[in-house]
């Protein structure tokens, strides 16, 4: 497939001289590894459905991603071909990126949780030669899914399974001994690597397009503001078919040549028991991963001095878990943001965690620069809340297909969609996105400053406010709210809460919903889309 890299070649020069790019791709730090450390431990691989987890050294990834390449490569793929797969967090899924950058192939992870409708689309879309899935995860039958739709996917000619029965397993089409070494070129580092499809927080997924260049210039600096090493031990719990899986606990540990430990089906009991046992200092994830092991330590789960940092992105940390976790599990968490279009962008550095995270999203890491502008493009002063635009060593190489909506003028800024503020030491505070202004009777709704007060009610757990028509006012808002097992929670009590935290009436939600979950994407991102769906119907029944 031809890629359309529109975003990269005007940034080649300063993000070389800059030291940003450094032209190496993850072949070059495996080769490190095998090097300096071949019988080092590089994963730790927990399923679910087995009783001991997979360990494989350096020496032995190497041999299992080399014989993975070698299996493609007889299947017909080649450089700029998409291999796309739906696979856990089990060690195939670092085999398989290891791989493809060996043939110069792009690497195409799809969440497990997406079916029919949304993989019709993704493969399709980007022109999948090789689909690789388990044949069973979570008591789904991923084998039996595909096979209804193969008459749908014209581009796709070979279906892997892993753990399968027939001639299409995992073990026979991709774990060959007969097949010729490699002789061909692998990937370039400003070669596309990395095809991820957006998470959908907007209802319209957009292939993102990264090269080596794009994606490693960002976890460089991710590992500079963690002091991050080879000694660091590195929970992968997060799913891998997101960036934050993919970069931050898949790549980042083959950088430093350090070990990455894999849980496939999250479970925070057993979380906490692997970070103890296998030392584990360091992970990333949303923040109800957080909740969840304060809530396992509290019911006697075992905490481990080691664990010490946690990068919290995905969406604003309530303070009161950054304190909770600071005092149950002794855990600095750290505020980021960030976009599959770019990576974690801002980053609060973990000594400075307990006075900015909770109020802040962090500080632009290396290689990158924020601005926030007014609705005609002016630079708003500290305080001001406005559009979030980025640019910088880690944008994407462009949308696949789609380079008209890859939002950036011919300064190279990139228009988030995200509304933000800058405080007095240009640390940025998100506050909201633009569809998330609440506009009532001509007044703007502070709709992050309301969630994030509701968030400190002890009955609530999750929350978030999205507005719906009004005919006299335009716009009114709704909360939708999942409350906590034991507690209650109803509109009369959101107000005396509200009132008795001094918000104005004119800020108090109308409206007030209590769901047993909110819908969110695979990385924990509310999806308020769906939700104004929902809140669409009040006005039709006003």
């Amino acid at each position: 497939m031809q890629f359309d890299t529109v975003l990269v070649p005007p940034r080649q020069r300063a993000m070389t001289e800059g030291g940003f790019w450094r032209h190496q791709t993850v072949s070059h730090f495996m080769a490190q590894a095998l090097q300096n450390c071949p019988d080092k431990t590089a994963v730790v691989a927990y399923r679910s459905d087995l009783p001991q987890p997979t360990r494989l050294s350096y020496r032995a990834l190497d041999q299992k991603a080399d014989r993975i390449a070698r299996g493609l490569v007889a299947l017909g793929v080649g450089r700029s071909d998409v291999v796309s797969w739906q696979m856990p967090n089990w060690w195939e899924f670092i085999a398989l990126a290891l791989a493809c950058a060996r043939i110069g192939a792009v690497a195409n992870p799809i969440m497990p949780i997406f079916r029919q409708r949304e993989l019709k689309f993704m493969l399709d879309f980007g022109e999948s030669k090789v689909f690789i899935v388990p044949k069973s995860y979570k008591g789904f039958d991923y084998e039996a899914m595909l096979d209804e739709m193969r008459g749908d996917l014209p581009f796709l000619q070979y279906l892997v399974v892993l753990d399968g029965a027939g001639a299409n397993n995992f073990e026979a089409l991709l774990l060959r001994d007969d097949t010729p070494a490699l002789s061909g070129p692998g990937l370039g580092a400003d070669d596309v690597s990395l095809l991820m499809y957006t998470s959908g927080t907007t209802g319209e997924p957009k292939g993102v397009m990264h090269t080596s260049n794009t994606l490693f210039a960002n976890l460089h600096s991710f590992i500079g503001v963690y002091g991050l090493t080879s000694k660091d031990v590195i929970l992968g719990a997060s799913p891998m078919a997101h960036l934050t899986g993919f970069g931050y606990l898949a790549m980042i540990p083959l950088i430093l040549n350090a070990t990455t430990v894999l849980q496939d089906i999250w479970e925070p009991r057993q979380a906490l028991d692997m970070i103890q046992s296998e030392a584990i200092t360091f992970s990333m994830a949303s923040s109800p991963f957080v909740a969840d092991l304060c809530n396992a330590a509290e019911a006697g789960g075992p905490v481990s001095p080691q664990f010490a940092n946690f990068c919290c992105a995905g969406a604003p940390i309530p303070p009161v878990l950054i304190e909770r976790a600071r005092r149950v599990l002794g855990l600095a968490v750290s505020s980021a943001w960030g976009m599959t279009e770019c990576g974690a962008v801002t980053i609060t550095e973990p000594s400075r965690t307990n006075e900015k995270s909770g109020s802040t999203d962090g500080r632009p890491v290396a290689g990158i620069e924020v601005k926030i502008v007014d609705s005609d493009g002016h630079s708003l002063p500290t305080g001001e809340t406005g559009k979030l635009f980025v640019r910088g060593s880690s944008m994407f190489a462009g949308y696949l297909k789609r380079a008209h909506l890859n939002a950036t003028d011919a300064d190279g800024w990139f228009d988030t969609g995200d509304l933000a503020f800058l405080d007095a030491e240009d640390y940025v505070r998100i506050n909201g996105r633009s569809k998330d202004i609440i506009i009532r009777g001509g007044e703007n709704i502070p709709v992050m400053e309301v969630e994030n007060l509701l968030y400190k009610h002890p009955a609530l757990s999750t929350v978030a406010i999205v507005g719906y028509p009004d005919a006299r006012l335009g716009e009114r808002a709704c909360a939708f709210v999942t409350v906590r097992p034991g507690f209650t929670f109803d509109l009369d009590e959101m107000r005396r809460y509200l009132t008795e935290q001094q918000v104005t009436v004119q800020y108090h939600p109308e409206r007030l919903e209590l769901m047993e979950d909110l819908p969110k994407t695979p990385s924990g991102k509310l999806q308020k889309f769906k939700l104004r769906e929902t809140a669409k119907a009040f006005a039709k029944g006003a």
